[in-house]
Formats: C-alpha cells, structure tokens, sequence
C-alpha cells in the first residue's frame, strides 16, 4: 500500500491510500480516518454514490470530529475501478461505468473482468486493512449513500453477521427496477433479471434476507425521490418481513452533501452505540 497524503485531524490521522487490488485489476484508491489512541478501533465503512469517489465525503462529509470523539474508524473506499483502459471510460455517463459499479460482481464482458466492486469492498479491503491497521474485525458497521446506500443495505442483508449495524442517505432501494440503475445492472449481470436480485436490497428481503435494525434518511426535496430511490419499498419489505426500519424524512433537504453532512453525527453516533 502507498500512503498518498496523512493529515492530522480532531487528534487523529486522516489517510489517502493506494494499493493494486486484485479484484479489479487496477489500482484503487480509498480514505481510511483513524481516531486518536492505539486501537484496535470499530469500523464503519462508507459506501460513496454516483459520480463519488473516496474523496467526496472525506472532503465534505464532516465525520473526523465525531468519529475521533467516539473512537471508532472509518474507511471510503472508491466507487468503481478507474482508468483509461477500464471500460466504462466515459465521464458523460454518469449512471454507469466508472463511478458506478453499483458494488456488484459483474459477470458480463467488457465489466466483469474489473468491476467485482461487491467482492472488493467485502473481501479484499477488509482483509488488507485489518492486516495493517488497527482495526476490530468483529466489529463493523455499514453506511452510504444514494447508490452506496443500495451498496450498504445489500452488504448488511447478505452479510447479517459480518456488520453489527447499517444505515443510509436517500438509498437506491430496488435498482432493478429503478430507471437509473436498471440499465447498469442489465450490462453488468446480463438480461436475466433473476440474477439481479443478489443486488436489490427489496429483492433480498422479499427472498429471505434479513437484518435485525436498519436507519434511514432520506430528503423530501431530493429530486431523485420518486424515479431513482422510492424508500416506501424498502418499508413495505421491512415491514412485511418483520425487520425493524426507522425511516426518517427529513422536510426541504435534497440529496447533496449538505443533506449528508447535516446528519452524519446522527448517523455515526447510532452505529457507535450499536458497536459496543
């Protein structure tokens, strides 16, 4: 791993790092915030949206203070694999390609060969960074946003015993059927929409997937409310499956940062409780 910057931060250490992942056949690039002390510290990992990369929460997101107050660590890794030679090139799309892998496991060419972002963000990073940090492997949380919040809640429905908790920012709760995202899992998983359900988090729930508690924010003023992420599915499913859903709408935010920023507290002090 290559440290590209460390900055001081709130008594802790905010890192940019660089390593050669396995899992897309490219280099990737991730923040990883460490609290103040010796650890080994909790984890909660962020999952970015559309377009994101690490960067836009570290730069905007507003969590060092509260992360280095409750001591817990947090990790962003990047959206998608990156460069020239990665298909998806094509910065005009931004509802596939590079900055939206959707954290799925592709398995249609020319995407399978690099985006295997679901085996990357739940296998190959965890492994490498509890490795060489001090990190508490028996205790994780999962969070995100918009196309990360879709990436979190199906990392905590399939991986129940893995995250001790899950929440998320205006979430894409079934992609597959949403009009920005179903073209994306239709090139990366092919046509037969069966196949999709591994990465829906309303289809997992409808197929047996469960998780004891789930948070979610959404804006009322998002204008991706109604076409892209439609929360009132994620709490029918909840509810008709008996997962206890707290879903809070939240009167004039969108979906920007300054929505995220303004309850990233709530958030990170929700899964701190719930990390022990």
């Amino acid at each position: 791993m290559e440290v590209l910057s460390s900055n001081k931060s709130f008594g802790g250490e905010q890192l940019v790092i660089r390593h050669a992942a396995k899992a897309t056949g490219c280099d990737m690039t991730f923040a990883l915030f460490l609290p103040p002390g010796e650890g080994p510290f909790p984890v909660v990992w962020y999952l970015s949206g559309l377009t994101c990369s690490h960067a836009n929460v570290m730069e905007k997101g507003e969590y060092r203070r509260v992360a280095a107050e409750l001591g817990v660590a947090v990790v962003c890794p990047d959206t998608s694999p990156r460069g020239e030679a990665i298909a998806g090139f094509d910065p005009s799309d931004w509802q596939m390609g590079q900055g939206a892998g959707f954290y799925v496991d592709a398995t249609q060419e020319p995407f399978a060969a690099n985006y295997q972002m679901y085996s990357y963000v739940t296998a190959e990073l965890p492994q490498l960074l509890f490795a060489e940090y001090p990190l508490d492997a028996q205790r994780q949380a999962v969070f995100g946003h918009s196309m990360g919040g879709h990436g979190a809640l199906v990392c905590a429905l399939r991986n129940p015993d893995r995250y001790r908790s899950c929440s998320a920012f205006a979430p894409i709760v079934q992609p597959s059927t949403a009009d920005w995202s179903k073209r994306a899992l239709g090139e990366y998983l092919g046509a037969d929409e069966s196949a999709w359900r591994a990465y829906d988090s309303v289809a997992l729930i409808e197929d047996g997937a469960r998780f004891p508690e789930l948070l979610v924010d959404q804006g009322e003023a998002d204008g991706f409310l109604n076409d892209g992420l439609r929360p009132w599915l994620l709490a029918d499913a909840c509810k008709e499956a008996g997962i206890d859903l707290t879903l809070r709408m939240q009167p004039g935010y969108d979906h920007s940062y300054f929505f995220i920023s303004s309850f990233m507290e709530d958030h990170l002090r929700w899964h701190a409780e719930r990390l022990g």
